[in-house]
């Protein structure tokens, strides 16, 4: 089991639940799971979503993870567009489609073996080199930039990550205070319902 350090191990946001409104309650406990099946990534694609997920938040716990890749599914097969896009760059839901299989390609090119195939650091190792845009040559580039590619999926990974209550927890953040709010609102107070850090920290 993966250790996980915080300066709050006593603080739990689920505990404030009952404070959301209803709305508000229902999608923060979908986080948790169990989840709908994959509308738009295979399955090999989620393996692959949650083996670089691993990489790029520095956890192992597959709950969260779980919902990492369910998010960003969500996210690929919902009809909403993208908020922006830089020019020449394809629609999200074919940058990562096929800079997925592009980075299969990479891993065999490389390691000769696919990217689930390959240890924890060969997997580090190209997906660095992804993000510095120093991968191996492949024809795909030419439509997916890698650093491009590296830069969506840790955009996604981060912001799904960070929006799982326990991770919530952990980072002593509160949660949505609607319809409570906020009542001390001067620098260096916090709210009884706020994460206070454990003495010993």
């Amino acid at each position: 089991m993966q250790d996980i350090r915080t300066r709050y191990p006593s603080y739990d946001v689920l505990k404030e639940q009952e404070h959301w409104d209803e709305h508000t309650r229902e999608i923060v406990l979908k986080r948790l799971g169990p989840f709908e099946q994959l509308k738009f990534l295979e399955e090999h694609e989620a393996e692959l979503v949650f083996a670089i997920a691993k990489h790029i938040v520095y956890d192992q716990r597959p709950e969260i993870l779980d919902y990492v890749v369910h998010q960003l599914d969500q996210t690929l097969a919902s009809s909403v567009g993208e908020g922006q896009r830089k020019l020449g760059l394809p629609e999200q839901r074919v940058l990562i489609r096929e800079g997925l299989a592009a980075l299969d390609k990479l891993a065999k090119k490389q390691y000769g073996a696919p990217f689930l195939k390959l240890n924890s650091q060969e997997q580090f190792t190209l997906l660095q080199d992804l993000d510095q845009g120093k991968a191996s040559p492949l024809l795909a580039w030419q439509k997916i930039p890698q650093q491009e590619l590296f830069k969506k999926l840790a955009t996604e990974i981060v912001s799904a990550y960070y929006s799982h209550p326990t991770v919530w927890s952990e980072i002593g953040y509160g949660g949505p205070a609607y319809p409570r709010g906020y009542i001390r609102t001067e620098i260096g107070l916090t709210d009884p319902w706020e994460a206070k850090r454990d003495a010993n920290e």
